[in-house]
């Protein structure tokens, strides 16, 4: 870990960034800082490449979303990397989540590479775009305007420093069509589009890790006749000797945040690990790629985990299990949930659907919190925070050990070239 007058420097610089007026010059300072201690943000794609052929098997690589207070939570993630000698592992956020959580990917970019110096993590540092999504209803009204914000958006994802991106356009999978390959054509076109504006747009000695998807997070589960159908569109309109996409996100029976229960619990999930590995299977050997990404599983009991990498899958995203390590802890202070929740309730009154609990909507709704209370959950005491922060330090450890990304430091090393 880095000196304590060091990280009281480094604490006081993300702050400024985060509520201050001048939050692209602290960006900026602490990429600097992070790259005099060699650590650089930088794409996971010579990794997909080498397990694409067979280099590399046996482990998962955990993506993970930090909601809010994301450099405690990012801290928490290295400071259990450095513990179990971890490199494989990614930091992102989705579209969605930069909206109702209010972070910019300059700041997300800016807490954990922050978090890294505070840390004393050295190497190479994955952010990744997640669900760069094009949104079904805008599309339907105004597409240019739909796809001139998806441009911009991931113009600011390059810039700062997100050279990991995953387009999906799986929302506009048009599954009235009888024939497979009209289902996903739009889907394919759209990747193969922006596959090429980010290859035009990245840095010239970067090849940023593109993923897409073939299936709606929430819907049927996906099949190797979609994958199949998907692959034939978007390799049809791609320029020849453009590198495409290195992994492929599937539906697979899970929902983002789970089901809910009208008492606050998580419904059990039946996910189709046989079709996951069929399909992470045939993006490897027909297509190059790294293998199937498996969204909405952290809420999944913990038993699931093991089964990942002895199936091949190649990525698999976390997000509400941390969200729900911060709210549920027995040191959350309580005045403040109950704040939050009267917030919430008051705010959101109109979305409350009319068969929900209290507890199904305080579940559904409290990430906006992150956003909504931002000041008041980076303002809790110190020692809440050094409480939850190993809360969520125990939970990085367990999974990071389950995905068996234990003891890929070096392996990342040798593979990512500074």
């Amino acid at each position: 870990m880095s000196s304590n007058l060091e990280t009281n420097s480094i604490d006081t610089l993300v702050r400024e960034m985060v509520f201050g007026a001048d939050a692209k010059d602290r960006q900026v300072q602490i990429r600097q800082m992070a790259l005099e201690k060699n650590i650089f943000p930088t794409s996971i794609q010579s990794l997909y490449e080498e397990i694409g052929k067979g280099k590399y098997s046996g482990f998962t690589v955990p993506a993970m979303n930090l909601r809010g207070i994301t450099y405690e939570m990012a801290r928490a993630a290295f400071r259990a990397a450095l513990k179990h000698n971890v490199g494989a592992f990614i930091f992102e956020i989705a579209r969605s989540e930069m909206s109702y959580t209010l972070q910019t990917p300059g700041e997300y970019a800016g807490c954990v590479l922050a978090a890294a110096i505070a840390e004393g993590f050295e190497g190479p540092v994955f952010l990744q775009g997640d669900h760069i999504q094009i949104r079904r209803v805008n599309y339907a009204k105004e597409p240019r305007k739909e796809l001139d914000f998806t441009r911009s958006l991931i113009k600011d994802l390059i810039d700062a420093g997100f050279y990991n991106i995953d387009i999906d356009a799986s929302t506009l999978v048009d599954i009235d069509k009888a024939d497979l390959v009209e289902q996903q054509k739009t889907n394919g076109l759209i990747t193969a589009e922006m596959t090429r504006f980010i290859r035009l747009h990245q840095p010239a000695d970067i090849t940023i890790s593109i993923g897409g998807e073939i299936g709606e997070i929430g819907s049927g589960n996906s099949t190797v006749e979609d994958l199949r159908a998907f692959m034939q569109v978007y390799n049809h309109d791609m320029a020849p000797g453009l590198k495409g996409i290195s992994k492929i996100s599937v539906q697979t029976g899970t929902t983002h945040g789970g089901v809910v229960l009208p008492n606050g619990r998580i419904a059990d999930v039946q996910l189709d690990f046989d079709t996951l590995e069929k399909l992470s299977k045939l993006a490897r050997e027909e297509y190059g790629m790294g293998g199937a990404v498996q969204h909405g599983a952290s809420t999944l009991p913990d038993e699931c985990f093991d089964i990942f990498p002895r199936i091949g899958t190649l990525e698999v995203h976390l997000a509400t299990g941390f969200q729900n390590i911060v709210f549920d802890s027995p040191d959350f202070p309580k005045p403040l949930l109950e704040k939050i929740y009267s917030g919430l309730a008051t705010k959101y009154a109109s979305d409350r659907k009319s068969n929900e609990t209290e507890a199904q909507f305080n579940y559904r709704n409290r990430k906006r919190s992150f956003g909504d209370f931002k000041k008041e959950l980076w303002d809790m005491p110190t020692e809440v925070l050094g409480k939850i922060g190993k809360e969520l330090e125990d939970r990085f450890s367990l999974l990071y050990q389950k995905l068996n990304v234990v003891n890929t430091r070096d392996i990342v090393n040798r593979v990512i070239k500074t």
